[in-house]
C-alpha cells in the first residue's frame, strides 16, 4: 500500500468523523478534555482534517489556525469553519509556515502515526510553541498493534495498513508502529518532557450500540494521549 492519500475520500472519512465511535466519542473528547480551558489561547490544529476539533476549540474560545496536507480536506474544513478561517494546506513532514513561537498550544490528534520520521515534525511543533506551551497528540496505541498483530516485531520500528470502511467507502489507511520507548525518545530528542499520558474510557455520551459488543471493562485498547511540555 502508499501512503494515505486524504485527498481519494476525504468526504467519506469526514462523514464517518462526525458520528463514529473513534473520534466523536473518544480521540476528540479527550484532547478537549486535556486540553481545558482555552479561552483566548492561539492554538494550532496541525493535521487538522475537516475541522471539527478546530470547531470545537473555536466554540471554547482559541483561536485556531488549523492545517492539513490534504487540500480536499482544508476545502472541508473552510466549508465548516467559514472563508475567513486561518487555514492552510502544509506537510508537518516539511517546514511549516509559522513564526517561531507563534502558537500558545499546538493539538496534532491522530497525525504522526502516519509519519516514519518524528524527528523533524516534532522540532517544528517545537519550534511554533511559545515557553510554557503544550503539545497535545493522540496516535494509535502501540499496544493494540502488539495484540493485533502477535507475530510482528514490537520493537521495531514498521510501516503497516489496514482496510477501513468509511461511509460505506473501503479505503486503506498506512501508517507506522512505533513502541512506547521510541515514542518517549522522539519526545525527549525534541526538547519535550511528558507531563501527562492518557488511556482514556469512551465519552459518557456515547451510544451503546457504538461501542465494542460485551465490554468486559469501562474502556478499550486504541489510541494513546499525551501531553507534552517544552522543556
Amino acid at each position: 500500500m502508499t501512503a494515505t492519500n486524504y485527498d481519494d475520500f476525504a468526504n467519506a472519512y469526514s462523514a464517518e468523523n462526525e458520528s463514529g465511535l473513534f473520534n466523536a466519542y473518544y480521540a476528540r473528547p479527550e484532547v478537549l478534555r486535556l486540553a481545558g480551558d482555552v479561552s483566548t489561547h492561539r492554538i494550532l490544529d496541525a493535521g487538522c482534517g475537516s475541522g471539527p476539533l478546530s470547531a470545537a476549540l473555536r466554540a471554547k474560545g482559541a483561536l485556531v489556525t488549523g492545517f492539513d496536507v490534504s487540500a480536499a480536506m482544508v476545502d472541508l474544513a473552510r466549508q465548516r469553519l467559514g472563508a475567513d478561517a486561518d487555514l492552510h494546506v502544509a506537510d508537518l513532514a516539511a517546514p511549516l509556515p509559522f513564526a517561531d513561537a507563534e502558537f500558545d498550544d499546538v493539538v496534532a490528534s491522530l497525525v504522526l502515526h502516519y509519519l516514519e520520521d518524528w524527528a523533524g515534525p516534532l522540532a517544528e511543533l517545537r519550534r511554533v510553541l511559545k515557553p510554557g506551551g503544550r503539545l497535545i497528540l493522540s496516535v494509535n496505541h502501540p499496544a493494540a498493534y502488539a495484540i493485533v498483530y502477535p507475530e510482528a516485531d514490537y520493537f521495531a520500528v514498521t510501516r503497516y495498513s489496514e482496510d477501513y470502511i468509511f461511509d460505506g467507502q473501503t479505503v486503506w489507511l498506512t501508517f507506522w508502529h512505533r513502541p512506547l520507548h521510541a515514542m518517549a525518545d522522539a519526545f525527549a530528542a525534541a526538547g519535550f518532557r511528558i507531563a501527562t499520558i492518557s488511556e482514556p474510557p469512551p465519552a459518557p455520551d456515547t451510544p451503546a450500540e457504538l461501542l465494542p459488543p460485551n465490554m468486559k471493562y469501562d474502556s478499550f485498547m486504541c489510541f494513546l494521549f499525551f501531553v507534552l511540555e517544552p522543556v
